[in-house]
């Protein structure tokens, strides 16, 4: 195949002859109206002058426009480098999905005069969004989170203009392959630049809401009279139609309504297009009357795609709201410039072409339909003047954060430590240690409130709060006000019911920096963040959630409200902890591995009723995942093994003793606060808790599921629970001591009947799969 480009001064047609391989074909080619013509590969040039076909030894330094670009150009008001500039956008967006062969165009090449606006300094006419590549974790730099995930070839090739190195043209060229660092959908570990994961459509302006209410305390917190703009960044969201129909944007941009979050602003890529087809088809709601109802300001842009300037008033107007925060509602056209398929679903998820591309290309004023991921020198330089701006923006911060250091000391020590994630010295000191025999016995749950209070006075950034429940879930922080519209000083979050936008604004706040967030509510709705909760995992964010009334001991509030399951859904999540559990040393630990875990998402886990003292539980072996809580008597191996959580491990301890003293079963009682902690211990330490080739019964008012690994027996739960009073939902449920006596016997009459040949548990292969 050869590349022709062809330059006449008249005539209609020229019948060219392509030789390839073995084959001969022959075809007109058609001239156009701006007389040049272009074929892909291998380039030759060629001029007709009255027939005569004379090769050229060099093309034309300057490929004139053709008629397409020509009328843009025309129609466009604006000047010709920004439009350019905006073309350049689209253009690279589509030849990384092109190469990749797989990955979203449409929204891209739509999306393109948002980012171009959003990445221009304010002396060139854009939103002067503070951010720089020569540090990406700028504390105070400008957030912006693009919403719409899938349209994350936008966002690369806006890194790459802006010289973010994780972003070069290589890394453009390597788009959704293996190892790159310009996966399918952003993410936040992997480039810099990106602050959260998005994809989960609804996710990534949930986060932001959280980054707004981050910066409002952190700067209601830090900044003085003398220097009040230490913290003061805005948040720049860039959504779709996905996101809007998504539950949980609309729980979280309520609660932004509310508490007046001036400082985040959304440009909507209103294009009126879903996979389906026509958002007519599932979305025909007042976008614009929702969200005034909710308490933003929302401004519209009927037309990006013939000049800029409604959108940079529109930005000026957003900026200038300091008490609610803005929605611009943006009309745009999906897959802009494609000539069959701009407008259509059919830009949406898929590769546009090679000959669509090229096609496009002939209509996008500055681009060249023969060169693919080419930047012209013009648009890099100015997109190096805008990178520029943005290191002097930080340069300045730095020197103002410099004269604050020399003012306020201690504050900025204070700043220092919470951005760089350190733990305060001493913070665990103050943790409660449970006294057998003097302390009394209480729920769970209160141990958490005393523990989480204990912390939070040596820890000032635990931010959060409940989902309309913080008397049942025991998670005020004493002397912490409440973060609204005009106390943002406050660290008390009031995220009403609202489960699964609240784990979404704690991932937000997490990873806006200088806060450790938290949140609460009933074991069971997690199921109602699920989602975000494991965006919290995937993004590597240290977020803390408390999950309360546990298991079916909540007692009367019935099934609806008694998790069974969650648990295992929770465990079998990469890099996530969840700890259970069984007294206040073993919730003291929870909270120090919970504070520990920087990079990784810990459930706490409370029950509802009251659990009975344990008298030889330690904070120091709850901080390996399991520990033995009750040794059996004599020497020698134990003749049964019981593991249990949270509260099933007092009646394990009763119903070992009944063992003990009416069958002579020895029996050791493990408690296993946290499987993922235990797995991560040497081998050597397992097997002295678990030897493997002792009869072994696990008990959890939990799901079976997950605990085969650890034992031979489990008494768990395989339907759902009931309504009625605790301890009667206990025994009907089997887990009474006197039926785990009877389990724990049964299991070891078992093997005795098979002379005592015990399958060891650990001893079974292990395979990493994994090529690193």
């Amino acid at each position: 195949a050869c590349n022709i480009i062809i330059h006449s001064d008249s005539f209609v047609s020229l019948l060219v002859t392509c030789h390839h391989q073995s084959s001969h074909i022959e075809r007109p080619l058609i001239n156009v109206s701006d007389n040049h013509l272009y074929l892909r590969r291998h380039t030759m040039t060629y001029s007709v002058n009255k027939l005569q076909k004379k090769k050229m030894e060099e093309p034309p330094a300057k490929r004139p426009c053709t008629d397409y670009q020509t009328a843009q150009l025309k129609a466009y008001k604006g000047t010709p480098l920004e439009l350019k500039c905006v073309n350049t956008i689209r253009a690279l967006a589509a030849d990384m999905v092109q190469k990749a062969d797989s990955g979203h165009p449409g929204a891209p090449m739509g999306c393109a005069p948002m980012a171009h606006i959003l990445w221009s300094s304010a002396a060139s006419g854009g939103s002067g969004r503070n951010h720089s590549a020569k540090n990406p974790n700028w504390w105070n730099r400008d957030r912006f989170v693009l919403s719409n995930g899938h349209a994350c070839a936008l966002q690369y090739v806006m890194l790459h203009l802006s010289g973010y190195g994780d972003c070069n043209m290589d890394q453009l060229k390597a788009f959704r392959q293996v190892g790159s660092n310009t996966p399918g959908h952003p993410e936040n570990f992997c480039t810099d630049g990106v602050e959260v994961c998005t994809g989960p459509l609804g996710q990534g302006i949930s986060n932001a809401v959280g980054m707004a209410i981050a910066a409002k305390h952190l700067g209601a917190t830090y900044n003085t009279t003398d220097f009040p703009n230490i913290i003061n960044s805005k948040t720049y969201v860039i959504c779709g139609d996905g996101c809007l129909q998504e539950g949980i944007s609309g729980e979280a941009c309520s609660l932004a309504g509310h508490l007046g979050l001036g400082d985040l602003i959304v440009l909507y890529d209103d294009n009126h297009i879903t996979i389906d087809g026509d958002t007519d088809l599932a979305f025909t709601e007042d976008v614009k009357m929702r969200y005034e109802s909710y308490g933003w300001q929302v401004l519209v842009v009927d037309d990006v795609a013939n000049g800029l300037d409604d959108l940079r008033a529109a930005i000026d107007e957003a900026k200038k709201c300091t008490d609610k925060p803005t929605l611009i509602k943006i009309r745009t056209e999906i897959g802009f410039g494609s000539p069959s398929k701009q407008g259509s679903a059919s830009s949406h998820g898929a590769p546009l072409g090679v000959p669509e591309i090229e096609a496009t290309k002939q209509r996008l004023y500055g681009c060249d339909p023969s060169k693919d991921f080419f930047v012209d020198e013009d648009v890099a330089a100015y997109y190096k003047e805008q990178a520029d701006a943005g290191d002097q923006a930080l340069a300045a911060w730095d020197a103002d954060f410099a004269k604050y250091k020399e003012a306020h000391p201690d504050k900025a020590k204070e700043l220092e430590r919470r951005f760089n994630g350190e733990i305060p010295e001493g913070a665990f000191d103050d943790l409660p240690t449970f006294v057998f025999g003097k302390d009394k016995a209480n729920a769970t749950r209160k141990f958490s409130e005393a523990c989480i209070n204990a912390v939070a006075k040596k820890m000032p950034e635990l931010m959060g709060g409940s989902a309309d429940l913080t008397g049942s879930n025991c998670c005020q922080i004493k002397g912490a006000g409440d973060f609204q519209k005009d106390t943002p000083e406050g660290s008390t979050l009031r995220f009403g019911v609202r489960e699964h936008a609240m784990a979404a604004i704690c991932n937000g706040m997490f990873a806006y920096g200088g806060l450790r967030p938290f949140c609460a509510t009933f074991l069971q709705f997690a199921g109602y963040a699920l989602g975000a909760l494991r965006c919290s995992a995937l993004s590597k964010f240290g977020v803390i959630y408390i999950m309360t009334h546990d298991s079916i001991g909540l007692g009367e509030d019935g099934p609806t409200h008694q998790p069974v399951e969650m648990l295992e859904s929770l465990r079998s999540m990469p890099n996530m902890c969840v700890v259970r559990a069984a007294d206040a040393n073993e919730m003291a630990a929870a909270y120090q591995i919970a504070i520990n875990n920087v990079h990784t998402p810990t459930v706490i886990c409370c029950t509802r009723g009251t659990v009975a003292p344990l008298e030889h539980s330690s904070r120091d072996k709850a901080m390996k995942g399991a520990y033995t809580v009750i040794e059996e008597e004599g020497e020698g191996a134990p003749d049964l093994v019981m593991i249990a959580t949270g509260s099933e491990v007092w009646r394990c301890v009763d119903a070992a003793k009944a063992l003990q003293s009416n069958h002579s079963i020895r029996t050791r009682v493990v408690s296993m606060p946290c499987q993922e902690l235990f797995l991560e211990q040497s081998e050597e330490y397992r097997r002295s808790v678990l030897p493997g080739n002792v009869p072994t019964m696990s008990v959890e008012a939990s799901a079976e599921h997950g605990w085969h690994r650890f034992s031979h027996a489990q008494i768990g739960i395989t339907r759902f629970g009931m309504s009625g009073p605790l301890e009667q939902l206990f025994k009907k449920y089997g887990f009474d001591a006197e039926n785990v006596a009877s389990k724990g016997k049964e299991l070891v009459d078992f093997y005795k009947n098979l002379g005592g040949n015990v399958p060891d548990l650990n001893c079974r292969p292990t395979f990493n799969n994994f090529q690193a």
